[in-house]
């Protein structure tokens, strides 16, 4: 993927984030966006970026990307960025939806802890567990 390429490659120039993103002219808060897989560059600074690290943009973006007949290196390399800017927003989804269940699964666990901690022991709570559910399916 385009992040852990672009990482690997600038790594292998011997370039540290704030020395690449001055020769692209941006901010070095770009390139971890980048690198951590947050963002995209857009087609013209990709093709920056390539040049910089001396690399075809393929081997960046990790795919052979072939210019269709009709179409320029730009448009070509805007619609690669377009498909990866939403694979980043599915993944983005998939992990904030993981970190919302882990919440709720400490939450709930540690609820569990406080409820169990006011009980003097384990058989107590499970005791007055199945009398409750006898007396809600008998009522």
């Amino acid at each position: 993927m385009f992040s852990e390429n672009l990482k690997t490659l600038r790594k292998e120039k011997g370039f540290s984030q704030e020395q690449l993103a001055t020769r692209l002219n941006i901010v070095r808060q770009t390139v971890s966006k980048w690198e951590k897989g947050l963002s995209v560059p857009d087609a013209e600074l990709l093709i920056q970026l390539a040049e910089v690290l001396g690399v075809d943009v393929s081997d960046l973006l990790g795919k052979k990307i072939e210019v269709s007949e009709g179409q320029n290196e730009l448009d070509t390399l805007a619609l690669e960025l377009a498909k990866l800017n939403e694979l980043l927003v599915v993944y983005g989804n998939k992990v904030s939806n993981l970190k919302k269940k882990i919440g709720f699964g400490i939450a709930v666990f540690l609820v569990i802890i406080v409820i169990c901690a006011t009980y003097e022991t384990w058989s107590d709570i499970w005791y007055r567990f199945g009398q409750n559910l006898y007396y809600m399916l008998h009522s």
